[in-house]
């Protein structure tokens, strides 16, 4: 009995299996920070110059903001399966989660254009700037100050709910820290190194965003 116990401890050998599991937790997170914003941005853009876009793109924003990340995962992973797209449970996750960060990123980039003075954009054309001009050294810079809090908040809600990617199937972090825990029953200290990880993880984001916050306020 002791012996029993003694093998079903954590050990060395498990460390391998917790690096890979972190691993896989951040590149999935920044795949899907990565595509999400860019394309949340492009989309929330649309939606401040375009009424018929706004229409248009209302109610799959709505939808992706107001279900449950855990089902979206499991909605995208049937979809995809059952159209034949035999892809790894990585993609889709990263769809998933990419598909919602691209959502809630294009409210934030929405209402940070809308943020910046017309007259701020009639004078830049009246003193001979084009609209790509005016969009790179005018609205852009100040939609990025007006914006920057609110999205570092969704990263970080991104980076947390890239835990719930298990349901489908992908071995990140959690997971693993889960068939650890049916394994060796060290359900308190493996559930301190869960939370303890993506403290690691968030926080110096959060400590990272407040330093860009007091730059582009100077």
């Amino acid at each position: 009995m002791q012996f029993q116990l003694a093998h079903q401890g954590l050990q060395w050998s498990d460390s391998y299996f917790i690096l890979m599991g972190a691993w896989n937790t951040i590149r999935l997170a920044a795949c899907a920070t990565l595509i999400g914003t860019v394309l949340g941005i492009f989309v929330g853009w649309l939606r401040s110059v375009s009424r018929t876009a706004r229409f248009v793109t209302s109610p799959l924003i709505d939808i992706l903001r107001s279900v449950p990340m855990v089902i979206q995962l499991i909605l995208m992973n049937s979809f995809l399966a059952m159209a034949g797209f035999g892809t790894s449970p990585f993609w889709f996750g990263a769809l998933a989660l990419s598909a919602w960060m691209a959502a809630v990123t294009a409210e934030v980039a929405r209402s940070a254009f809308l943020a910046v003075p017309g007259q701020f954009r009639r004078s830049a054309r009246s003193l001979g700037m084009t609209y790509p001009q005016e969009f790179i050294h005018i609205s852009m810079p100040l939609a990025y100050r007006a914006g920057l809090t609110s999205w570092i908040g969704l990263v970080l809600s991104l980076i947390k709910d890239s835990s719930l990617a298990g349901v489908i199937g992908y071995v990140e972090f959690t997971r693993n820290a889960q068939n650890l825990m049916t394994r060796t029953h060290e359900t308190w200290l493996l559930l301190f190194g869960i939370g303890l990880f993506y403290f690691v993880i968030c926080y110096p984001v959060s400590r990272y965003s407040r330093y860009l916050e007091r730059k582009v306020l100077v």
